[in-house]
């Protein structure tokens, strides 16, 4: 990065959890690192102390609220940010900001980049002119294929200016053998696994979408085949949706599935989680913009199964792109408990070669597509290529 527009503004809402959250740190991270400042602008979250640690520097500003004047008055903020700091590049992960960003950047003639890291509802042209923010970008960055198409055919002025970055995850974290004793029997502990018992696990906020209520039904249909010793672990934090809780518990009360689902809240410690597994599943029953959850099962060497829809044919390799000698994982149909059912047994029945072959391929599609590192040399890469036409 060239000395005078070294520094790099990146704005979200906040820093609470979730996966924009985390690629706001590890891009920051990748800035210094490449001996650049990262500013990022948020109203601040348990993040700020791990973005702060790693040299960035944390800026509170009220960047969540979609009050039009609170937007205005944003810019202006952003814009005396970008001036007192010299800043070379603002980078907007979220829309209201965005908006924000964007007019602060054009007054201060810098250039301005957005993520698109979900998949915006779109009913309405009020509701596609204020997305359209996140397709205003110098540069326009997608977190998969699949939202990258979703892009180009919502805002086809934005069709050129738009790169394909996936989400990276931290690999060396999740590899097999990273997770130690200690962690694994606490976690196996808090949620009463009894050994000899295979774990299939969810990992995925608990709200609809996510398919919580076609695991049960799985796992239901399990039962009825005479096949009750595998457990499935929901874990994910429902985040106040009280009656979708009592809904998903009222199921299993009703399959008699006390013994084999458990819900057991949010987990903090996802690679202890993954190396306790024997089985990953994805069940979404809407797309997904990426699907972190499946590249890090396979990280982790965790056989995955995953919802057929989305971005996550780009994560997980099946047919019929791929041969079955060369799949990474299963795809099953979306909201189809007895096809889940039918995976599931066939990914438990697996020998151990089977298993051993398919978690090798597996490690090597993610480690080829899916690290941190991978997704923060690209990014770099389109700051460099903008703020190169600037000099």
């Amino acid at each position: 990065m060239a000395e005078k527009a070294n520094v790099i503004l990146q704005v979200i809402p906040d820093l609470v959890t979730g996966g924009a959250e985390r690629t706001t740190v590890d891009v920051a991270a990748a800035v210094v690192e490449a001996g650049g400042t990262a500013l990022v602008a948020s109203e601040g979250g348990q993040m700020v102390a791990e973005l702060e640690a790693v040299g960035a520097r944390h800026i509170h500003l009220p960047v969540k609220s979609k009050n039009p004047l609170t937007i205005w008055k944003n810019a202006a903020r952003l814009q005396q940010i970008i001036e007192a700091q010299d800043v070379g590049l603002i980078h907007a992960r979220s829309r209201a900001p965005a908006w924000s960003a964007l007019l602060a950047a054009r007054r201060c003639n810098i250039p301005f980049v957005t993520t698109y890291h979900g998949i915006y509802g779109q009913k309405g042209p009020l509701k596609a002119l204020y997305n359209s923010v996140m397709a205003r970008g110098d540069a326009v960055i997608a977190n998969s294929a699949y939202t990258a198409r979703l892009i180009a055919e919502r805002h086809p002025f934005a069709r050129e200016r738009i790169d394909v970055i996936h989400r990276g995850s931290d690999l060396s974290a999740l590899a097999p053998g990273a997770v130690t004793d200690d962690r694994k029997a606490a976690l196996a502990a808090a949620w009463g696994l009894e050994p000899g018992r295979p774990v299939i696990l969810q990992l995925a906020r608990v709200t609809g979408w996510k398919g919580q209520r076609v695991v049960i039904d799985a796992m239901a249909a399990l039962k009825d085949a005479g096949l009750t010793a595998p457990v499935a672990i929901l874990a994910g934090d429902p985040q106040g949706r009280d009656a979708y809780v009592a809904e998903l518990k009222s199921k299993i009360s009703r399959y008699g599935l006390e013994n084999q689902v458990r819900l057991v809240g949010h987990c903090a410690d996802v690679p202890a989680a993954l190396a306790l597994a024997d089985l990953s599943v994805v069940a979404s029953t809407a797309a997904e913009a990426f699907g972190r959850a499946a590249v890090e099962a396979q990280a982790a060497g965790v056989p995955v199964i995953v919802s057929d829809l989305g971005a996550v044919p780009e994560t997980v390799l099946a047919p019929p792109e791929v041969s079955d000698a060369n799949r990474t994982g299963w795809r099953v149909p979306p909201n189809d408990p007895q096809a889940l059912a039918e995976a599931i047994r066939h990914a438990l029945a697996l020998s151990a070669d089977e298993r051993t072959a398919l978690i090798a391929r597996a490690r090597a599609h993610v480690t080829a597509k899916f690290s941190v590192e991978a997704m923060c040399a690209k990014t770099l890469a389109v700051y460099e290529r903008l703020l190169a036409v600037r000099r």
